[in-house]
């Protein structure tokens, strides 16, 4: 029983995980949507860069500069006898008003004639464009069976993607759902990077480009593109994670994508961000969150409600099911209306207010920041044997104490104090509360951390006589600093308290105070290297060398008694400098081990070499022509023997 509930417990906690991931982290911010208009937005000189620049920028809302200029340059540049030039022309015409590119019948032609299966499928598919585009018809279903018909040649994800493209501009009557379910095996294609990008080994144009297709494709048919909510994501981190773009198509694909899951009818992913930091306070008490599309633009259909919100330090809820107010593209909720304490708190929000909203489940973390005081500082010198009574000064924030405090070796001084907040009055703990001892004749600074006890009272007490080592026994006067910082204080504290004299003993202080200084040269480290080891007697060395050559005398003494047969031996220029060069090789492995380095050996290694390559090679080939006359005289003069 207490596994099965150990079990569902992790299963739980493995799904909340995911459920949290399953937000994008990477858009289109406005200022990228910016330099995307701006990269696009640029002069053209052919018809393919005017494409992708007019096109781009009306997927993006921009207006398109000089359009009469551009309906001009379409026509001017325009192949009526290319399908690519028809292409980028008719597209590019129907994002400006008022621009008719002229059609004849030859052009007709040569666009139907390219609705084949022997053409390719970017053929077919700009083909298809262009006949849409300029308002020429064609027959959907045979150009729907050249595009099965090229899916089984051309089986490649560009390829795939064009006759999504290609099949979104037919009649809704055709039978599409072949080419539909492509969507589905190009998904099953996407490779998954870490559980947060999906994206094609083809890069970022490709998977820009499948999205924008896809969704066309599916709109067109109106039927929900196979995409789930996570893989939706993944794509939309993997299309806009990348800020810099390196050509204008590849700026353009993204920006079709960026239309495409902004607005289509089943799936649009949403952006949730807080306008500026994500903090509250007292003199900040409104939450101002973002929700957009995946350009920035703002969802103005869209109603915010906070599921759940609770501290992160304690886990216990402060706000359940509270709507956001919509103000001027802004949703807004007035938390400090909660009282919340200061500190880090998690929200739960919901985005709905449309069924196409996709990661509208979003997790926020929001800081509650407040002022900090301190309140009843009480500064003393105790007495080691409680024989002087002691006496407290209380000093108020953020006031210095009129008088010093002295303390010796039989004295401890003490110091205790409260931070509250400012607004609550409740007591505070921050993170980082320090006190700071600084010497005002040798600048040497000693800090101590500052403990809450269980009544979230601070104290500091400092024994002089246990802690004179972390002075280097130096007194003095020194500058008593309060230090109290957190992330979640508007305040942080950086107050001068008090001035305190302490004294050591004065066997134990060093005879001139000097201030410590860190950088000085440091004294010379002398390294001693190992001695040599004593070479063996020359006698030993000669009788080892004489052995090693031992061998090749045996090799002479045997080749002299059994007769070396050398009359193969040719004196043909190549066999010569072979020999010379294999005989160099062996001397070069003499000088490299006696003065040479790698380097250097390599070197003349890379001459060496190259040249008894080149003189082998010549050699040898020459002993084969050689080898195959004698075989062909041997077969000659039997065959003559045999007649």
């Amino acid at each position: 029983m207490i596994r099965s509930k150990l079990l569902g417990l992790l299963l739980l906690s493995l799904a909340l995980a995911g459920a949290q991931a399953l937000t994008p982290s990477h858009y289109l911010s406005l200022s990228d949507v910016a330099r995307l208009q701006n990269l696009l937005n640029q002069p053209f000189d052919s018809l393919e860069s005017a494409y992708y620049s007019v096109v781009g920028l009306t997927k993006l809302g921009a207006a398109v500069p000089d359009p009469a200029e551009v309906c001009q340059f379409l026509k001017s540049q325009l192949d009526p006898s290319s399908v690519d030039s028809l292409f980028f022309a008719a597209e590019t015409s129907q994002a400006i008003s008022g621009c008719e590119i002229p059609v004849s019948n030859e052009t007709r032609d040569i666009l139907l004639a390219a609705v084949s299966e022997d053409s390719s499928m970017s053929q077919i598919h700009r083909a298809v464009g262009a006949l849409s585009s300029l308002g020429l018809p064609l027959a959907s279903q045979e150009v729907v069976a050249a595009l099965t018909a090229r899916i089984n040649k051309e089986d490649n994800v560009m390829a795939i993607i064009s006759a999504l493209q290609a099949a979104s501009r037919l009649s809704q009557q055709a039978q599409l759902g072949g080419i539909l379910e492509e969507i589905e095996d190009l998904t099953a294609r996407l490779d998954d990077l870490g559980g947060v990008y999906l994206q094609f080994e083809e890069g970022l144009e490709a998977t820009a480009l499948f999205v924008a297709a896809a969704y066309g494709l599916s709109d067109h048919v109106d039927v929900q593109p196979p995409l789930k909510e996570d893989q939706v994501i993944q794509l939309v981190n993997s299309i806009f994670g990348k800020k810099s773009w390196d050509s204008l198509s590849e700026a353009f694909s993204v920006a079709s994508a960026a239309a495409a899951l902004s607005n289509n009818r089943f799936q649009v992913p949403v952006i949730v961000s807080a306008q500026g930091p994500a903090t509250v306070s007292h003199s900040q008490p409104t939450l101002q969150l973002l929700v957009t599309d995946v350009m920035s633009q703002p969802l103005a259909s869209a109603s915010v409600l906070v599921e759940s919100a609770y501290a992160v330090a304690s886990k216990s809820a402060v706000l359940n099911q509270a709507p956001f107010t919509h103000n001027d593209g802004v949703f807004e909720l007035n938390f400090m209306s909660s009282r919340p304490a200061s500190g880090y708190y998690q929200f739960t929000i919901n985005v709905g207010g449309d069924s196409r909203l996709v990661a509208n489940q979003v997790e926020l973390k929001v800081k509650v920041s407040t002022e900090v005081s301190v309140t009843n500082m009480d500064l003393s010198v105790v007495d080691k044997d409680q024989s002087i009574g002691t006496k407290t000064t209380r000093v108020q924030y953020p006031s210095k104490a009129k008088s010093s405090f002295t303390a010796d070796s039989h004295q401890n001084f003490a110091m205790s104090f409260q931070l509250v907040d400012v607004n609550s009055g409740q007591e505070l703990t921050p993170h980082q509360t320090f006190v700071r001892l600084h010497n005002q004749r040798t600048g040497q600074e000693v800090v101590f951390v500052a403990e809450p006890d269980s009544k979230k009272l601070y104290k500091f007490e400092l024994d002089t006589a246990e802690r004179k080592s972390e002075f280097d026994s130096m007194s003095g006067t020194y500058s008593l600093y309060l230090i109290v910082g957190d992330a979640t204080l508007e305040n942080p504290i950086l107050w001068n308290v008090a001035d305190v004299v302490l004294k050591f003993a004065d066997e134990e202080a060093p005879a001139a105070a000097q201030p410590k200084t860190l950088y000085v040269p440091k004294p010379e480290i002398q390294h001693l290297f190992r001695e040599p080891e004593k070479k063996p007697p020359t006698v030993v060395s000669n009788t080892f060398t004489a052995l090693v050559l031992s061998p090749l005398l045996l090799l002479l003494i045997l080749w002299l008694k059994l007769g070396a047969n050398i009359s193969n031996f040719s004196f043909s220029p190549s066999t010569i400098l072979f020999h010379l060069g294999h005989a160099a090789l062996l001397g070069l492995m003499y000088v490299y081990w006696t003065n040479l380095n790698m380097f250097q050996t390599l070197k003349y290694l890379a001459i060496i070499g190259g040249v008894t390559f080149l003189a082998g090679n010549r050699m040898l080939a020459q002993k084969a022509v050689k080898r195959i006359a004698a075989e062909q005289s041997s077969r000659l003069a039997k065959y003559r023997s045999l007649r």
